[in-house]
């Protein structure tokens, strides 16, 4: 079965055909740094990162952009109330924001461009626009998008300009006596006190919102992309005001593909810091590990309504744990395996195990189903704890494991502990430990466990030796 896509644009779901057989160019919005990503920013993150990652299972090589909003209304009120320049801001949150993803093992994208390094290409998207009678300068030096110009307009979020201009004010602006027609989006404003500004043509002022998402799609992907992703929150304006700059500018269809995530609630109500319900990823991370979030954001569709509470993330812990319990115990009886052939019949097991690959793909290729396809690493947990034991061999274990490692990875879920090395002060005082405990001396052993023990190591005396635990 082919990758089957929900198109926005269309409404259906369509048969993934890139532009260049074998090779994605995927654009993603990233979010504005003007403070610490909020878990409503992390689930794009997580479920597009997780498309990435399925499609270069498939063999397909993924260009993927995500962009940094480095310039924006939030960001210079946050430097000015700190008396320091923008950049502060938003290079502090930058580097924040990349903690939280690695934490939530996003992976970094081919290209994290940022708006400001790409002022230049804006200039000559917007002029471009005006050469073309698609935008317009106003006395002021504003710059107008003529939104009527674009005949098309509306075609992603399904919006009908004169409706629009019977009541929706989501495209309006100050400045409205500049206009030629209420629906018109700047694309270059001048500059105010105290904000950062570059020179243009038309007045020394920054880009609007819209235009920097066009310029940087077409610099690092091309005129035209195979898909272009984000919230559903950005259909409108954001995503149809894309589409108007890019076709009248490029003169060919922007993306082929539009994905959206649904909305994330939290207890059934819209996140909000004046509804008491706003939580950022760094506050989740002092309760659980990332993983849990991620593995919470991928157990339903992407496409569908998330409610966030304390008892579903608890269920997302506990879920996980099923994972790397399974993981656990099967290195551990690889661990005291006698036998390194594989038998007749595990043989067998091991082909049973790989139709679980099938499945996970079936799942995931059904539009990026990673409910479902997390069903399936359940049902080979499953079918590998029943089947492994103290009498399978070395290369049964080992299969086994790969199968769930491999299918937990494409979701991105880091299932397997990662043995850390121990410093060499740390070292040190374990080998004394051990010298001490031979030679009698219990009292300096009994010391040198309480010392590690304040640094967050915990010793156990086992028959098989000194087992290492990090608290």
């Amino acid at each position: 079965m082919s990758i089957q896509i929900y198109n926005t644009l269309t409404k259906r779901k369509e048969e993934f055909k890139p532009i260049e057989p074998g090779k994605v160019r995927m654009y993603v919005c990233g979010p504005t740094v003007y403070n610490l990503i909020h878990i409503g920013n992390a689930r794009p993150m997580i479920v597009f990162d997780t498309v990435r990652r399925y499609m270069e299972h498939k063999g397909l090589e993924v260009n993927y952009v995500s962009n940094f909003t480095d310039v924006d209304d939030k960001i210079i009120k946050k430097a000015n109330e700190e008396g320091v320049e923008s950049i502060v801001i938003s290079k502090r949150y930058i580097a924040e924001c990349k903690k939280d993803m690695a934490a939530m093992n996003v992976k970094p994208a081919t290209t994290h461009p940022q708006a400001t390094q790409e002022i230049d290409g804006m200039l000559e998207m917007v002029q471009t626009l005006i050469d073309k009678g698609h935008a317009y300068v106003a006395e002021d030096g504003t710059v107008y998008y003529r939104t009527r110009s674009f005949k098309e307009y509306g075609k992603l979020s399904h919006k009908n300009l004169d409706d629009l201009q019977g009541g929706n004010r989501s495209l309006l602006v100050s400045g409205e006596d500049q206009k030629e027609d209420p629906l018109d989006f700047v694309l270059w404003k001048p500059k105010k006190e105290g904000e950062p500004y570059w020179d243009s043509p038309w007045c020394q002022g920054r880009p609007g919102w819209h235009i920097e998402c066009s310029v940087m799609s077409k610099r690092y992907l091309g005129d035209e992309i195979d898909i272009h992703a984000g919230g559903e929150d950005l259909i409108f304006p954001h995503h149809e005001n894309e589409i108007a700059q890019s076709e009248a500018a490029n003169g060919k269809t922007f993306a082929r593909y539009w994905m959206h995530n649904a909305f994330l609630n939290i207890d059934n109500k819209k996140m909000s810091k004046s509804a008491g319900n706003f939580f950022t990823v760094r506050d989740i991370s002092e309760k659980y590990d990332l993983q849990v979030l991620r593995f919470f954001m991928l157990s339903a569709h992407y496409r569908s309504p998330l409610n966030f509470s304390a008892e579903l993330m608890e269920a997302a812990k506990n879920g996980l744990d099923r994972i790397v319990t399974c993981v656990e115990n099967l290195k551990y009886l690889e661990g005291k395996a006698q036998a390194s052939v594989l038998t007749d019949a595990e043989q067998a097991l091991l082909q049973e195990a790989k139709g679980f690959v099938d499945k996970f793909d079936e799942a995931m290729d059904d539009d990026f189903n990673t409910a479902d396809a997390i069903s399936v690493i359940f049902e080979l947990v499953k079918f590998a704890n029943s089947n492994a034991n103290e009498q399978s061999s070395k290369a049964f274990l080992q299969g086994l494991k790969e199968e769930v490692l491999l299918l937990s990875d494409i979701c991105g879920l880091v299932v397997e502990k990662q043995e850390e090395a121990l410093d060499d002060e740390i070292q040190k005082l374990v080998e004394e430990r051990t010298a001490a405990k031979k030679a009698k001396n219990f009292a300096r052993a009994d010391e040198i466990r309480d010392e590690l023990l304040a640094k967050g190591i915990v010793l156990k005396d086992t028959r098989e030796g000194v087992k290492i635990e990090r608290i």
